[in-house]
């Protein structure tokens, strides 16, 4: 299952999504909207601004809008708080700036504000989704007053636009892109693309170009119309059948001819698109939310 980009569904009245995961795992991906992430209980590791965060109990991350992100828990009893939000709610003060590290380092007792945010939006009192979107203001400000922070480069994000962009690229021409196609189309030497991808997603290119060749190949088999494996070897661009074989079993621990029907992909690897999708893995329970995402 290759991620896409997340769009996130709020109420009619507000733009405020609050909801609490056990064993979350999700796929690499970003979304339009600012995310707060609050560990209740246990320890998770949160790739954001191209480093890996281990966060344990009682600490927080901030991811700001666009920004590309995967997570994975490190213990399945691991409970994540999680508060969603619409960026227009904080354009007015974070559109020049941003958090010199997505980990807090501040006190805000975020189990607190998810509580009272939550209380709030299940009310549906009278403008409820203007007051919650009063309290994440406000703290938002707070956050951006005790934080470091620094001014956003204009530049920079010409950059992670054209990124996506590419990424974009990926899976549109899984089948023939090279290395150096890629490498062309973000206007940088090979040598600086290479350490760039890396940095941004945590993987090399050949890694995330293998994962939606593989994840196509999973689909083709799937379908089971009758192609041969040279057949679908060459459709996402494997070339030789040894090499499909070698990369499908490393991403699927699967031969082709031995995917179980029911296989999902579960690796954290993706591309970007502009269908709304669930990034949520299936061995992730969402255990408290105020509506469906």
């Amino acid at each position: 299952m290759i991620a896409r980009r997340e769009v996130w569904k709020y109420s009619d009245s507000g733009k405020v999504w609050v909801g609490k995961y056990r064993n979350s795992q999700n796929l690499l991906h970003w979304h339009p909207d600012c995310e707060l992430l609050s560990v209740e209980h246990g320890k998770i590791d949160v790739f954001c601004e191209g480093k890996k965060h281990t966060l344990t109990e009682g600490q927080a991350l901030y991811i700001d809008s666009g920004q590309v992100h995967y997570m994975s828990a490190s213990d399945p009893d691991t409970v994540l708080i999680v508060i969603v939000f619409d960026y227009d709610i904080i354009r007015g003060f974070a559109e020049n700036f941003r958090l010199s590290s997505p980990v807090l380092s501040g006190s805000y007792d975020l189990s607190s504000e998810y509580r009272a945010l939550r209380e709030t939006l299940l009310s549906r009192h009278p403008f409820f989704g203007a007051e919650a979107a009063c309290r994440v203001l406000s703290l938002m400000i707070d956050i951006f007053r005790k934080e470091e922070l620094e001014e956003k480069n204009l530049k920079d994000n010409r950059t992670t636009e054209r990124f996506k962009q590419l990424l974009e690229e990926i899976n549109a021409r899984y089948r023939f892109i090279s290395f150096g196609d890629a490498a062309s189309f973000m206007g940088m030497s090979p040598s600086y693309f290479s350490r760039y991808f890396a940095k941004t997603t945590g993987i090399t290119f050949s890694q995330q170009l293998n994962s939606v060749r593989t994840d196509n190949a999973v689909q083709l088999l799937r379908e089971n119309d009758g192609k041969s494996m040279t057949e679908i070897a060459d459709l996402c661009g494997f070339g030789t059948i040894r090499n499909f074989n070698r990369i499908f079993k490393e991403y699927t621990g699967f031969s082709p001819r031995e995917l179980p029907r029911d296989y999902n992909m579960s690796v954290r690897f993706s591309y970007p698109s502009d269908r709304a999708f669930n990034p949520t893995l299936y061995d992730c329970e969402l255990i408290e939310s105020t509506m469906k995402n």
